[in-house]
């Protein structure tokens, strides 16, 4: 898997999204769509999608996406699996060839259940396990990269202009009830096929434009808890915050961003609710290493909904837009239009105040 070396280029960067409420399935190619009126955020150094739903006659399997650089890498990650899971099947994960995308590595894919012995043994949780097994492959196997290990969703994601990465993957064979999307301008890290966003962990996968000024201390302070940045990009450890947040911490959503965006101390102390102001400040003092600074917006995708949020200054450019039981988000309108053309209550929201959509209940 080649790099493009280190470079220096001014911050651009595209992220969009779309949800149904009802959780009715949509095509990939809705979004792919959405990234071409953004074509200039991007400069051919990274795009790439996660779809939501997409997997439902494997819905109750992890689905591991793999980047490996050969044949023998593969069948040592393969082995080192088949220690911890039942592979149900494996295969390369279908694309098509494209002159605008090169230098492919191999892609694969399992959809496979965590072995109850393993479970058992390390008196651990399945996600647990799952999440110990990315890291181990992603720090210690050479040449082999996951990057995507949810339950009925799935990451595509490659070196190159988000469009084009579209129909590299054919992602207008998949449906799904929600799709993330990101085009990439790398401002401090390579361009590479793992350093494409989304970045994902689990069900969370995470879109972002801009920069972390607090990556440092966010990375050192998340490898106390056994995570490893391995990536070489930034949004890498947004990932894993809101993994440890929400999944280990038992964190809401809200509160989630409460602690990553956390609004300023003269704004907590300008609550009247003292239950809230009381949170709020439990959640600064509490989680005080994962306040991310520097200007960002940023999209999770999660089973059943998204959650779209800026920087408290609002730093980076996020709309969002409506119609019937659709939601859009994306860097721009114009995004929003090409998904749908007669989308309604188009809005920005403020920056430090999460957008939490949900499919309905029982719905995907």
């Amino acid at each position: 898997m080649k790099k493009e070396g280190n470079i220096r280029i001014p911050s651009g960067c595209a992220v969009a999204a779309v949800i149904s409420r009802e959780g009715n399935r949509m095509t990939g190619q809705g979004i792919a769509e959405a990234m071409k009126p953004m074509h200039d955020r991007s400069n051919g150094l990274g795009g790439g999608f996660a779809g939501y739903g997409i997997y439902p006659e494997y819905k109750d399997l992890y689905a591991f996406h793999m980047f490996y650089d050969c044949r023998d890498t593969r069948k040592a990650c393969e082995a080192f699996l088949k220690e911890r899971f039942e592979i149900v099947k494996g295969e390369l994960i279908p694309t098509r060839k494209i002159p605008e995308i090169t230098n492919e590595p191999i892609v694969y894919r399992y959809f496979a259940a965590p072995l109850r012995s393993v479970l058992s043994d390390l008196q651990i949780d399945e996600k647990e396990l799952v999440a110990r097994t990315v890291m181990k492959i992603n720090t210690e196997t050479d040449g082999a990269y996951v990057f995507s290990s949810g339950k009925n969703m799935g990451t595509f994601k490659a070196v190159g202009f988000p469009e084009d990465v579209g129909v590299f993957y054919r992602l207008d064979e998949y449906e799904g009830y929600s799709w993330i999307a990101h085009g990439r301008y790398p401002t401090n890290t390579p361009g590479w096929w793992g350093g494409a966003h989304p970045f994902t962990l689990l069900d969370f996968s995470v879109v972002h434009n801009g920069e972390i000024s607090s990556y440092d201390a966010n990375r050192r302070f998340m490898e106390m808890f056994g995570y490893k940045c391995t990536l070489q990009t930034d949004t890498e450890v947004i990932t894993y915050i809101l993994d440890h947040l929400i999944r280990r911490q038992g964190l809401s959503m809200t509160e989630a961003a409460n602690v990553i965006a956390a609004p300023f101390w003269s704004t907590i102390d300008g609550i009247k609710d003292e239950y809230e102001k009381k949170k709020l400040t439990y959640l600064r003092t509490v989680f005080q290493n994962l306040l991310i600074t520097g200007p960002f917006s940023i999209v999770l995708g999660f089973d059943g909904g998204l959650m779209a949020l800026n920087d408290r200054l609002k730093l980076r450019s996020m709309v969002v837009g409506e119609k019937d039981d659709r939601v859009f988000i994306a860097s721009e309108e114009a995004a929003i239009r090409a998904m749908e053309p007669c989308a309604e209550n188009i809005w920005a929201p403020s920056g430090g105040e999460p957008v939490i959509v949900k499919v309905k209940d029982g719905e995907y």
